[in-house]
Protein backbone atom coordinates (compact mmCIF):
# COMPACT_ATOMS: atom_id res chain seq x y z
CA UNK A 1 0.00 0.00 0.00
CA UNK A 2 3.08 2.10 0.34
CA UNK A 3 2.45 3.25 -3.58
CA UNK A 4 -0.68 4.38 -2.91
CA UNK A 5 0.08 8.01 -1.45
CA UNK A 6 -1.39 10.63 -4.05
CA UNK A 7 -2.44 14.42 -3.60
CA UNK A 8 -5.88 15.03 -5.57
CA UNK A 9 -7.45 18.28 -6.20
CA UNK A 10 -10.47 18.62 -8.96
CA UNK A 11 -12.52 21.53 -10.62
CA UNK A 12 -14.30 24.66 -9.84
CA UNK A 13 -18.59 25.65 -9.10
CA UNK A 14 -19.68 24.56 -13.03
CA UNK A 15 -22.75 26.00 -14.17
CA UNK A 16 -23.54 23.17 -16.69
CA UNK A 17 -26.78 23.53 -19.07
CA UNK A 18 -28.74 25.16 -22.24
CA UNK A 19 -29.34 28.77 -21.40
CA UNK A 20 -27.39 29.35 -19.02
CA UNK A 21 -25.30 32.36 -20.48
CA UNK A 22 -28.14 34.12 -19.11
CA UNK A 23 -26.86 33.94 -15.41
CA UNK A 24 -23.63 35.94 -15.83
CA UNK A 25 -24.94 38.86 -14.32
CA UNK A 26 -25.14 36.52 -11.48
CA UNK A 27 -21.84 34.83 -11.88
CA UNK A 28 -20.18 38.12 -11.52
CA UNK A 29 -22.03 39.34 -8.41
CA UNK A 30 -20.98 35.86 -6.99
CA UNK A 31 -17.11 36.49 -7.80
CA UNK A 32 -17.36 40.25 -6.43
CA UNK A 33 -16.38 41.03 -9.96
CA UNK A 34 -17.80 44.84 -10.82
CA UNK A 35 -16.04 46.16 -14.10
CA UNK A 36 -14.89 42.56 -16.34
CA UNK A 37 -12.47 42.55 -19.29
CA UNK A 38 -14.33 40.36 -21.65
CA UNK A 39 -11.62 38.40 -23.64
CA UNK A 40 -12.56 36.61 -26.97
CA UNK A 41 -10.33 36.14 -30.11
CA UNK A 42 -10.91 38.01 -32.70
CA UNK A 43 -13.00 35.65 -34.80
CA UNK A 44 -15.59 35.33 -32.18
CA UNK A 45 -15.73 38.50 -31.50
CA UNK A 46 -17.27 39.17 -34.96
CA UNK A 47 -19.88 36.82 -34.11
CA UNK A 48 -23.68 36.80 -32.88
CA UNK A 49 -23.08 34.89 -30.00
CA UNK A 50 -20.13 37.51 -28.34
CA UNK A 51 -23.18 40.55 -28.77
CA UNK A 52 -25.85 38.79 -27.35
CA UNK A 53 -23.75 37.73 -24.15
CA UNK A 54 -22.57 41.09 -24.25
CA UNK A 55 -26.28 42.68 -24.39
CA UNK A 56 -26.71 40.80 -21.29
CA UNK A 57 -23.88 42.71 -19.68
CA UNK A 58 -25.22 45.76 -21.04
CA UNK A 59 -28.94 45.07 -19.96
CA UNK A 60 -27.74 44.49 -16.58
CA UNK A 61 -25.85 48.01 -16.82
CA UNK A 62 -22.42 45.98 -15.84
CA UNK A 63 -19.54 47.82 -17.42
CA UNK A 64 -16.87 46.06 -18.62
CA UNK A 65 -13.93 46.43 -21.47
CA UNK A 66 -13.50 43.68 -24.70
CA UNK A 67 -10.37 42.79 -25.61
CA UNK A 68 -10.08 40.27 -29.03
CA UNK A 69 -6.17 39.93 -29.89
CA UNK A 70 -5.37 36.37 -29.40
CA UNK A 71 -3.89 34.02 -31.78
CA UNK A 72 -4.85 30.23 -32.28
CA UNK A 73 -1.74 29.59 -30.44
CA UNK A 74 -1.61 32.67 -28.14
CA UNK A 75 1.60 34.66 -27.57
CA UNK A 76 3.52 36.46 -25.11
CA UNK A 77 2.67 40.07 -26.76
CA UNK A 78 -0.90 39.25 -27.00
CA UNK A 79 -0.75 38.77 -23.11
CA UNK A 80 1.30 42.16 -23.29
CA UNK A 81 -1.39 44.05 -24.90
CA UNK A 82 -4.60 42.30 -23.04
CA UNK A 83 -2.65 43.39 -19.50
CA UNK A 84 -2.26 46.76 -20.75
CA UNK A 85 -5.92 46.77 -21.64
CA UNK A 86 -6.78 45.21 -18.27
CA UNK A 87 -4.91 48.07 -16.35
CA UNK A 88 -6.00 51.31 -18.52
CA UNK A 89 -9.62 50.22 -17.89
CA UNK A 90 -8.46 49.07 -14.44
CA UNK A 91 -10.57 46.20 -14.37
CA UNK A 92 -11.18 43.96 -11.32
CA UNK A 93 -11.99 40.15 -12.84
CA UNK A 94 -11.92 38.56 -16.37
CA UNK A 95 -14.56 36.93 -18.41
CA UNK A 96 -12.42 34.50 -20.78
CA UNK A 97 -14.89 33.55 -23.34
CA UNK A 98 -14.03 31.24 -26.43
CA UNK A 99 -12.14 27.94 -27.32
CA UNK A 100 -8.30 27.13 -25.47
CA UNK A 101 -6.85 30.38 -26.84
CA UNK A 102 -9.16 32.51 -25.56
CA UNK A 103 -9.90 30.92 -22.24
CA UNK A 104 -5.82 30.36 -21.68
CA UNK A 105 -4.73 34.33 -22.21
CA UNK A 106 -8.17 35.41 -20.52
CA UNK A 107 -6.46 33.29 -17.51
CA UNK A 108 -2.88 34.60 -17.78
CA UNK A 109 -4.08 38.28 -18.31
CA UNK A 110 -6.21 37.74 -14.53
CA UNK A 111 -3.11 36.09 -12.86
CA UNK A 112 0.24 37.86 -14.73
CA UNK A 113 -1.51 41.84 -14.56
CA UNK A 114 -0.54 42.15 -11.20
CA UNK A 115 2.93 40.00 -11.16
CA UNK A 116 6.04 41.70 -10.97
CA UNK A 117 8.09 39.15 -12.19
CA UNK A 118 8.14 37.64 -16.00
CA UNK A 119 5.19 35.25 -16.76
CA UNK A 120 8.03 32.78 -18.04
CA UNK A 121 9.17 32.72 -14.16
CA UNK A 122 6.03 30.97 -12.98
CA UNK A 123 6.44 27.84 -15.82
CA UNK A 124 5.13 24.76 -14.71
CA UNK A 125 8.07 23.57 -13.27
CA UNK A 126 8.76 22.23 -9.47
CA UNK A 127 7.11 24.55 -7.29
CA UNK A 128 8.02 27.82 -9.83
CA UNK A 129 4.22 28.79 -8.89
CA UNK A 130 4.87 29.93 -5.08
CA UNK A 131 6.68 33.08 -6.48
CA UNK A 132 3.40 34.39 -7.44
CA UNK A 133 1.70 36.77 -5.48
CA UNK A 134 -1.48 34.98 -5.25
CA UNK A 135 -3.70 38.12 -3.81
CA UNK A 136 -2.54 39.74 -6.76
CA UNK A 137 -4.26 37.18 -8.72
CA UNK A 138 -8.07 38.66 -10.34
CA UNK A 139 -10.94 36.24 -10.30
CA UNK A 140 -12.07 34.66 -13.61
CA UNK A 141 -15.44 33.51 -14.61
CA UNK A 142 -14.66 30.88 -17.87
CA UNK A 143 -17.37 30.58 -20.62
CA UNK A 144 -16.51 28.07 -23.04
CA UNK A 145 -17.85 27.92 -26.65
CA UNK A 146 -15.99 25.21 -27.89
CA UNK A 147 -15.47 21.69 -26.46
CA UNK A 148 -11.86 20.19 -26.31
CA UNK A 149 -9.07 22.14 -23.93
CA UNK A 150 -11.30 22.06 -20.54
CA UNK A 151 -9.09 24.79 -20.04
CA UNK A 152 -12.23 26.09 -18.15
CA UNK A 153 -11.34 23.86 -15.49
CA UNK A 154 -7.54 23.79 -15.29
CA UNK A 155 -5.06 25.54 -13.48
CA UNK A 156 -2.81 26.27 -16.07
CA UNK A 157 -2.05 28.30 -19.21
CA UNK A 158 -0.64 27.31 -22.42
CA UNK A 159 1.23 30.06 -23.95
CA UNK A 160 3.96 30.45 -27.12
CA UNK A 161 7.65 32.44 -26.33
CA UNK A 162 8.20 34.39 -29.44
CA UNK A 163 11.74 34.44 -28.99
CA UNK A 164 12.42 31.20 -28.31
CA UNK A 165 8.97 29.86 -30.83
CA UNK A 166 8.40 26.97 -27.73
CA UNK A 167 4.99 26.77 -25.87
CA UNK A 168 5.33 26.83 -22.53
CA UNK A 169 2.80 26.07 -19.67
CA UNK A 170 1.95 28.55 -16.82
CA UNK A 171 0.70 26.97 -13.17
CA UNK A 172 -0.61 28.26 -10.23
CA UNK A 173 -4.06 27.15 -8.31
CA UNK A 174 -5.66 30.61 -8.93
CA UNK A 175 -5.69 30.36 -12.45
CA UNK A 176 -8.23 27.82 -11.80
CA UNK A 177 -11.71 29.85 -12.89
CA UNK A 178 -13.81 30.64 -9.34
CA UNK A 179 -16.99 30.03 -11.40
CA UNK A 180 -17.84 28.11 -15.12
CA UNK A 181 -20.72 28.67 -16.96
CA UNK A 182 -20.74 25.53 -19.42
CA UNK A 183 -24.03 26.84 -21.73
CA UNK A 184 -24.03 23.65 -24.93
CA UNK A 185 -25.75 26.16 -26.74
CA UNK A 186 -22.68 28.81 -27.21
CA UNK A 187 -20.91 25.72 -29.14
CA UNK A 188 -23.48 25.09 -31.42
CA UNK A 189 -21.61 27.56 -34.25
CA UNK A 190 -18.94 25.62 -34.18
CA UNK A 191 -17.20 24.88 -38.01
CA UNK A 192 -16.92 21.40 -38.38
CA UNK A 193 -12.67 21.13 -38.40
CA UNK A 194 -12.97 23.34 -35.07
CA UNK A 195 -16.01 20.75 -33.50
CA UNK A 196 -13.09 17.82 -34.56
CA UNK A 197 -10.09 19.79 -33.49
CA UNK A 198 -11.48 20.99 -30.35
CA UNK A 199 -13.36 17.33 -29.76
CA UNK A 200 -10.51 14.85 -30.56
CA UNK A 201 -8.65 17.52 -27.81
CA UNK A 202 -10.80 15.73 -25.63
CA UNK A 203 -9.59 12.53 -26.27
CA UNK A 204 -6.22 13.57 -26.20
CA UNK A 205 -6.57 14.53 -22.62
CA UNK A 206 -8.45 11.60 -22.12
CA UNK A 207 -6.61 9.30 -23.33
CA UNK A 208 -2.72 10.33 -21.93
CA UNK A 209 -4.37 10.92 -19.08
CA UNK A 210 -5.72 7.54 -18.46
CA UNK A 211 -2.44 6.03 -19.58
CA UNK A 212 -0.26 7.88 -17.66
CA UNK A 213 1.80 6.49 -14.68
CA UNK A 214 0.96 6.83 -11.20
CA UNK A 215 -2.10 6.05 -9.03
CA UNK A 216 -5.17 8.15 -9.77
CA UNK A 217 -8.68 6.25 -9.98
CA UNK A 218 -10.42 9.47 -9.63
CA UNK A 219 -8.90 10.63 -12.47
CA UNK A 220 -8.78 6.96 -14.41
CA UNK A 221 -12.33 7.22 -13.94
CA UNK A 222 -13.11 10.49 -15.20
CA UNK A 223 -10.78 9.97 -18.15
CA UNK A 224 -12.73 6.62 -18.83
CA UNK A 225 -15.92 7.72 -19.49
CA UNK A 226 -14.68 11.24 -20.79
CA UNK A 227 -13.49 9.12 -23.59
CA UNK A 228 -16.62 7.32 -24.01
CA UNK A 229 -18.35 10.37 -24.63
CA UNK A 230 -16.10 11.43 -27.29
CA UNK A 231 -16.49 8.13 -29.21
CA UNK A 232 -19.65 8.13 -28.86
CA UNK A 233 -20.87 11.80 -29.56
CA UNK A 234 -18.01 13.95 -31.72
CA UNK A 235 -19.26 11.87 -34.75
CA UNK A 236 -23.08 12.98 -34.28
CA UNK A 237 -21.35 16.59 -33.61
CA UNK A 238 -19.67 16.86 -37.01
CA UNK A 239 -22.39 15.52 -38.79
CA UNK A 240 -25.36 17.82 -37.36
CA UNK A 241 -24.02 20.70 -35.67
CA UNK A 242 -26.78 21.93 -34.14
CA UNK A 243 -27.43 18.58 -32.52
CA UNK A 244 -27.51 19.61 -28.76
CA UNK A 245 -27.58 16.88 -26.80
CA UNK A 246 -24.19 15.73 -28.47
CA UNK A 247 -22.63 18.99 -28.09
CA UNK A 248 -23.44 18.99 -24.40
CA UNK A 249 -21.96 15.39 -24.16
CA UNK A 250 -18.84 16.83 -25.67
CA UNK A 251 -18.74 19.85 -23.19
CA UNK A 252 -18.87 17.44 -20.76
CA UNK A 253 -15.90 15.61 -22.25
CA UNK A 254 -13.75 18.62 -22.55
CA UNK A 255 -14.34 19.49 -18.92
CA UNK A 256 -13.07 16.14 -17.80
CA UNK A 257 -10.47 15.43 -19.90
CA UNK A 258 -8.74 18.59 -17.81
CA UNK A 259 -9.97 17.39 -15.01
CA UNK A 260 -8.35 13.53 -15.45
CA UNK A 261 -4.63 15.38 -16.78
CA UNK A 262 -4.14 16.60 -13.98
CA UNK A 263 -2.55 12.82 -13.57
CA UNK A 264 -0.57 13.96 -16.48
CA UNK A 265 -0.19 13.66 -20.29
CA UNK A 266 2.16 12.42 -22.75
CA UNK A 267 3.65 12.25 -25.85
CA UNK A 268 1.16 13.36 -28.00
CA UNK A 269 0.93 16.64 -26.54
CA UNK A 270 4.70 16.65 -25.78
CA UNK A 271 5.10 16.51 -30.26
CA UNK A 272 2.16 18.24 -31.07
CA UNK A 273 3.30 21.48 -28.94
CA UNK A 274 6.20 21.91 -30.52
CA UNK A 275 4.58 21.70 -34.03
CA UNK A 276 2.20 24.16 -32.84
CA UNK A 277 4.33 26.17 -32.00
CA UNK A 278 6.52 25.93 -34.91
CA UNK A 279 3.60 25.79 -37.29
CA UNK A 280 0.51 26.93 -36.06
CA UNK A 281 -1.14 24.31 -36.64
CA UNK A 282 -4.74 23.64 -34.48
CA UNK A 283 -3.11 21.95 -31.20
CA UNK A 284 -6.18 19.55 -30.85
CA UNK A 285 -5.92 18.38 -35.15
CA UNK A 286 -2.38 18.18 -34.31
CA UNK A 287 -2.95 15.97 -31.18
CA UNK A 288 -5.58 13.68 -33.51
CA UNK A 289 -2.84 13.33 -36.25
CA UNK A 290 0.37 12.38 -33.16
CA UNK A 291 -2.51 10.07 -31.75
CA UNK A 292 -2.21 6.75 -33.53
CA UNK A 293 1.75 6.72 -33.39
CA UNK A 294 2.12 7.83 -29.91
CA UNK A 295 -0.68 5.14 -29.03
CA UNK A 296 1.68 2.40 -30.68
CA UNK A 297 4.86 3.56 -29.51
CA UNK A 298 3.47 2.74 -25.82
CA UNK A 299 1.90 -0.35 -26.59
CA UNK A 300 3.69 -2.38 -24.03
CA UNK A 301 3.14 -0.08 -20.82
CA UNK A 302 -0.74 0.15 -21.71
CA UNK A 303 -1.89 -2.97 -23.51
CA UNK A 304 -3.75 -4.11 -20.51
CA UNK A 305 -5.18 -0.37 -19.40
CA UNK A 306 -6.24 0.33 -23.48
CA UNK A 307 -8.26 -3.04 -23.24
CA UNK A 308 -10.53 -2.38 -20.41
CA UNK A 309 -10.94 0.86 -21.77
CA UNK A 310 -11.89 -0.40 -24.77
CA UNK A 311 -14.59 -2.51 -23.14
CA UNK A 312 -15.77 0.16 -21.64
CA UNK A 313 -16.46 2.24 -24.56
CA UNK A 314 -18.03 -1.18 -26.38
CA UNK A 315 -15.05 -1.42 -28.72
CA UNK A 316 -14.05 -5.38 -29.38
CA UNK A 317 -10.57 -6.89 -30.07
CA UNK A 318 -8.65 -5.41 -27.09
CA UNK A 319 -5.91 -3.04 -28.04
CA UNK A 320 -5.89 -3.81 -31.59
CA UNK A 321 -9.61 -3.03 -31.19
CA UNK A 322 -8.92 0.26 -29.62
CA UNK A 323 -6.28 1.89 -32.18
CA UNK A 324 -8.66 0.74 -35.34
CA UNK A 325 -11.47 2.60 -33.50
CA UNK A 326 -9.04 5.22 -33.42
CA UNK A 327 -8.04 4.91 -36.67
CA UNK A 328 -11.71 5.05 -37.82
CA UNK A 329 -12.86 7.76 -36.01
CA UNK A 330 -10.31 10.47 -37.23
CA UNK A 331 -11.34 9.07 -40.72
CA UNK A 332 -14.74 9.60 -40.49
CA UNK A 333 -13.98 12.93 -38.97
CA UNK A 334 -11.90 13.92 -41.83
CA UNK A 335 -8.77 14.07 -39.73
CA UNK A 336 -5.16 13.90 -41.68
CA UNK A 337 -3.88 11.36 -41.39
CA UNK A 338 -0.27 12.27 -41.24
CA UNK A 339 1.53 15.51 -40.88
CA UNK A 340 2.03 16.74 -44.76
CA UNK A 341 -2.63 16.74 -44.57
CA UNK A 342 -1.93 19.27 -41.88
CA UNK A 343 0.53 21.46 -43.09
CA UNK A 344 0.65 22.19 -46.61
CA UNK A 345 4.10 21.95 -48.17
CA UNK A 346 5.46 20.26 -45.39
CA UNK A 347 9.39 20.03 -45.97
CA UNK A 348 10.72 18.90 -42.58
CA UNK A 349 15.44 18.77 -42.66
CA UNK A 350 17.13 17.01 -40.27
CA UNK A 351 17.74 19.87 -38.38
CA UNK A 352 14.36 21.55 -37.85
CA UNK A 353 13.06 17.82 -36.87
CA UNK A 354 16.19 17.74 -34.49
CA UNK A 355 14.77 21.15 -33.02
CA UNK A 356 11.07 19.46 -32.82
CA UNK A 357 12.53 16.27 -30.69
CA UNK A 358 14.51 18.69 -28.64
CA UNK A 359 11.82 20.55 -27.81
CA UNK A 360 9.48 17.10 -26.94
CA UNK A 361 11.60 15.79 -24.48
CA UNK A 362 12.04 18.83 -22.61
CA UNK A 363 8.29 20.00 -22.69
CA UNK A 364 6.25 19.32 -19.77
CA UNK A 365 3.80 16.78 -20.93
CA UNK A 366 6.76 14.21 -21.98
CA UNK A 367 7.17 13.21 -18.25
CA UNK A 368 3.73 11.89 -18.27
CA UNK A 369 4.13 9.82 -20.82
CA UNK A 370 3.89 5.49 -20.30
CA UNK A 371 7.26 4.73 -21.91
CA UNK A 372 10.20 7.35 -21.32
CA UNK A 373 10.65 9.69 -24.25
CA UNK A 374 13.87 10.10 -25.70
CA UNK A 375 15.11 12.45 -28.15
CA UNK A 376 16.01 9.35 -30.22
CA UNK A 377 12.35 8.12 -29.93
CA UNK A 378 10.79 11.69 -30.76
CA UNK A 379 12.30 11.64 -33.88
CA UNK A 380 10.98 8.56 -34.92
CA UNK A 381 7.51 8.83 -33.79
CA UNK A 382 7.79 12.16 -35.86
CA UNK A 383 9.10 10.60 -39.00
CA UNK A 384 6.10 8.26 -38.67
CA UNK A 385 3.55 10.72 -38.57
CA UNK A 386 5.19 12.41 -41.53
CA UNK A 387 5.48 9.60 -43.21
CA UNK A 388 2.08 8.04 -42.04
CA UNK A 389 3.87 5.12 -40.85
CA UNK A 390 2.04 3.21 -37.38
Amino acid sequence: MSKLISKWNYPTTVRFGAGRIKELPDVLAATGIKRPLFVTDPGLAKLPVVASTLKILDDAKVSYGVFSEVKPNPVDSNLTAGIAVFKKGKHDGVIAFGGGSALDLGKLIAFQAGQTRPIWDFEDVGDWWTRADSDAIAPIIAVPTTAGTGSEVGRAGVITNEATHTKKVIFHPKLLPAIVIADPELSVGMPGFITVGTGMDALAHCLEAYCAPGYHPMADGIAVEGARLVFENLPKAYANGKDLVARAHMMSAAAMGAAAFQKGLGAIHSLSHPIGALYDTHHGMTNAVFMPYVLAFNRDSIEERIARLAAYCGIKGGFDGFAKAIIKLRKELKVPHALPGLIKGLDMDKKRKALIADMAVVDPTAGGNPVKLTKKAALTLLENAIAGTV
